[in-house]
Parts: C-alpha cells; structure tokens; sequence
C-alpha cells in the first residue's frame, strides 16, 4: 500500500492505494468517477484518455502513484449537463457519438488535441516539423487515431473538433 496525493478535476485527493492500481482503477473504483471508461485496458482503445498536467494519457497504462502532485482532469472536470464545455456541446450538435462508450475518451483526447496544436507540437503527419501544424481534417485524425470508435462516427467527431477549433483561431 502507498499513500498518493494529486488533484482531480481541481479538488485534492488523497488515497491509500496498493501500488499496482492503475489511475483508471484509482478514478473509478476509490474516487468513483465513472465517466471514464475501461475499454481494452491495453491502451489500444483511448476510451480510458484523461488529462495529466495538460497532456492526454491512456489512465489504463499508468499505475496512481505515478501520479503525486499531478493535475488530473477528467471527462467530469471538463463540464457537466447544465454547462457543457464548448467540445461537450459540438459533439451533441455533430452527432459525434453513437453507443457514447468511448465518448468521454475522444472529448478528453480533443481537448488535448487542440492545446498541443496551438503549441505548435508537430505529429506524425505534419508536412514541416518547423513550422506550425495545420488544423486540418488529416491533421485531427491523425492526432485522434490513438481513440477506437466501434460505431464509426469519425467525421462527426472531427466535424466537432474543426468546429471548436475554428472558434480558437
């Protein structure tokens, strides 16, 4: 058993856990913020993505007590029912979920998506690593790959993001 402290979704938590929880496990079953879902639990889904210190992490892949100090934001810290956050309310608008399982996933990695692309951090498709990357539909998909959708609602979700996106520039 470990002590771990770190704040999620703003609040400071602290939990005595056995070292081997992974933060999924930590989110869901001792803090019961379910919104976050366990898909493959391999890191090959996304539906798992929550926010670490501002980067985008599969919470399967990661044991809590990494973890001490670190913001964490999850699919409940961006918004709720009554105040959507502005990618919540484009992907009701775009239809940009069907089941909604790996929803709370492709919200949390868009959300990261957009912040590392006005950074300037270059993916695997940008043309130039020196200059910035483009909002553009094979730029967001690219970003979005690493999250599985079995419905196949991808051009909704990036008819959401490109919304958002073009409110950003």
């Amino acid at each position: 058993m470990a002590k771990v402290s770190f704040t999620v979704n703003g609040a400071n938590r602290d939990l005595e856990l056995d070292t081997r929880t992974t933060l999924l496990d930590a989110l869901r079953e001792h803090l019961h913020l379910t919104g976050t879902k366990k898909g493959c639990d391999h890191g090959q889904c996304g539906a798992c993505t929550v926010i670490v210190d501002g980067r985008r992490i599969n919470s399967c892949l990661t044991l809590a007590v990494m973890h001490e100090g670190d913001s964490i934001t999850t699919i409940e810290g961006l918004g709720a029912p009554d105040r959507l956050h502005p990618l919540q309310a484009a992907f009701v608008k775009h239809d940009g979920y069907q089941c909604g399982y790996c929803t709370p996933g492709q919200i949390c990695s868009a959300v990261a998506v957009l912040d590392e692309i006005n950074a300037g951090i270059p993916s695997h498709v940008s043309a130039d690593l020196n200059e910035r990357p483009q909002m553009t539909a094979t730029e967001l998909r690219e970003r979005m790959s690493g999250n599985i959708c079995r419905c196949g609602a991808y051009s909704n979700i990036v008819d959401a993001i490109t919304e958002i996106a073009g409110r950003q520039a």
